[in-house]
């Protein structure tokens, strides 16, 4: 295993800029996950690394070898696509064992990963059978196989999940964290899916517009982004954005005032942020339905039972709206009128760039 390095990777087709002056560090043993919209590059960074798409700048570094110049068979890494490639006149066993047959490996060896690889991901029974023999799932299995049994430094898997149906990704997506738990070889995996990236990344690395926003562990992306596109797209529901109308200083904190009301005080330095076009982030738990009558009122417009808890969709006086949260049973109704009590310890401050401001550590 080895720690991969991208340093300043630029990737333009033309005058189409994809990629601009990309840089991280991937620790050998990671399970990092690039996560973003359609478009933003992730895709492209990983073939990038592969070897399957030429770097227009930079370097990329896998141990103490420079690879960026080198074909994707001397790079070291197995890659998984999202259409599985299998070949369909071949039996699992022959897919599995083919790379190896044509770089020479001796048969014994063959046999001996191959069925270490079924073994690990109890496909021994399916060694025999065709492609078109095999669920979406197994032949998402073989694939994954058939990168083990070249013993890389590291997998490159490309939303591999996205051609399962939802119980199926599920399931796959436990059985890819607790093979990563087993082998602890490095992964990097693309998705636009933040369910999977907050489910396997050890750190996700969240990109937009050709650049990378923020990288990090799952939760500090969650409950510390490092923009509003950040909090935006990691979280479901996604985070509520509340347009600030006043700001105040309230023993050393932010407090803010929204849709006519407040203030609610956060503990935001206020030193820290600009005094005017601000907007406060504030995700649905840390916006509870109040029994007590405290808090800012609004009319309820949907209600979502989701079992455990129930998110309510409101409407602020000035119309802004807001999701909160109650509790899994719920006797909120739609024309309601209820009262939202917010934690404004748990609120993020942006300014209009759309830079956070959070709580002092």
């Amino acid at each position: 295993m080895a720690d991969i390095v991208l340093n300043e990777v630029s990737k333009s087709f033309g005058a189409v800029s994809v990629l601009d002056k990309v840089s991280m560090h991937i620790k050998s043993g990671e399970f990092i996950v690039f996560l973003g919209p359609s478009g933003c590059g992730k895709s492209t960074l990983l073939r990038m690394i592969a070897g399957l798409e030429q770097v227009s700048e930079g370097e990329i570094f896998i141990g103490d070898r420079r690879v960026d110049q080198l074909p994707p068979n001397e790079r070291g890494v197995s890659m998984v696509f999202q259409n599985y490639a299998l070949y369909p006149h071949m039996s699992v066993r022959d897919n599995m064992s083919f790379g190896l047959q044509n770089v020479g490996t001796p048969k014994d060896e063959i046999a001996r990963r191959v069925d270490e690889a079924a073994r690990m991901l109890e496909i021994g029974q399916l060694l025999d059978r065709k492609p078109a023999q095999l669920s979406g799932g197994q032949r998402q299995r073989v694939a994954i196989g058939r990168a083990i049994v070249r013993e890389p430094v590291a997998f490159l898997l490309d939303e591999p999940l996205s051609n399962l149906d939802a119980g199926l990704r599920v399931r796959t997506r436990v059985e890819l964290a607790q093979l990563h738990h087993r082998i602890g070889t490095t992964m990097i995996f693309v998705t636009h899916d933040q369910t999977e990236a907050m489910t396997l990344a050890s750190r996700i690395v969240v990109m937009n517009n050709r650049r990378i926003e923020q990288i990090g562990k799952p939760m500090e992306i969650y409950s510390r982004p490092a923009s509003r596109f950040v909090a935006a797209f990691v979280g479901s529901p996604a985070m509520n954005f509340l347009p600030v109308t006043g700001v105040s200083d309230a023993g050393g904190f932010a407090a803010i005032s929204f849709a006519g009301q407040g203030p609610v005080t956060t503990t935001v330095p206020f030193t820290d942020i600009p005094k005017d076009k601000l907007t406060f982030g504030i995700r649905a738990e840390a916006a509870r339905i109040s029994r007590e009558g405290q808090g800012v009122t609004g009319v309820v417009d949907v209600v979502e039972r989701l079992g455990e808890r129930t998110l309510v969709y409101v409407s602020l006086p000035d119309g802004t709206p807001l999701i909160a949260e109650d509790e899994g049973v719920s006797a909120v109704e739609p024309g309601q009128t209820v009262h939202i009590a917010i934690d404004g310890g748990a609120g993020i401050i942006f300014d209009e760039p759309g830079k956070a401001y959070h709580a002092a550590k």
